[in-house]
């Protein structure tokens, strides 16, 4: 069972379409294994929709619908929508980013037997699968902004609390941790970040640019 769910102001940001898309992800991911999550989204979503139907009509500006779609374009190619998902440990709308299931990620090594691998997202925001082997201790660090993580496998934990399948963890400036991945499998999470983490050791240091995190 979820234990660690999404906050309010996160699924009404995310209802509102705020969100950089990389939490965007995140967010979908977790909905996708929280029932509890997903009714609450489900409530604001009616909430929205509601408000939009009170509101008042404005006349749109000669071009708007040009502007849109160049906009739209601008974004990039959109991974495909998959009308059929295999069974796995990724939700549908993780393996419509990744093209498929855990066979499907093309991982690199960082460190430790730890292996990660980029998503392509806008670029307010990064996002990332990482793979820890069971036993193995991320560097202890903090925070220069927020990073949501969701377990999909196995489980960690950290001076918060232990987090295991469909939990999320939000860290932000005030939180300082070392996540260890515990249990009889490797911890498999999807992580979102809008800032680069803060690291004491010099080692992750010298090599967060090359890595990217």
């Amino acid at each position: 069972m979820v234990k660690h769910h999404l906050p309010d102001e996160i699924l009404m940001a995310y209802s509102a379409g705020t969100l950089p898309e990389a939490f965007n992800l995140v967010v979908a991911t977790h909905v996708s294994l929280s029932d509890e999550s997903r009714a609450r989204l489900d409530t604001y979503d009616t909430l929205g929709g509601a408000v939009l139907e009170s509101t008042d009509s404005v006349m749109m500006s000669d071009g708007s619908l040009e502007a849109t779609l160049a906009m739209i374009g601008d974004a990039g190619v959109v991974p495909p929508i998959r009308e059929d998902h295999a069974p796995g440990i990724f939700p549908a709308p993780l393996q419509d980013y990744v093209g498929g299931d855990l066979d499907a990620v093309k991982w690199r090594p960082v460190g430790m037997g730890v292996k990660q691998a980029i998503l392509k997202t806008s670029r307010d925001a990064s996002v990332r699968l990482l793979n820890i082997p069971s036993g193995v201790a991320m560097p202890d660090h903090g925070h220069h902004g927020t990073e949501m993580t969701l377990v999909l496998q196995g489980a960690f934990e950290d001076e918060v609390d232990r987090f295991t399948r469909g939990d999320v963890e939000i860290a932000d400036e005030d939180l300082h941790h070392t996540p260890v991945a515990i249990g009889d499998e490797d911890c498999i999470c999807l992580a979102a970040s809008d800032a680069r983490l803060k690291f004491n050791a010099l080692l992750p240091r010298l090599v967060q640019p090359f890595l990217r995190i």
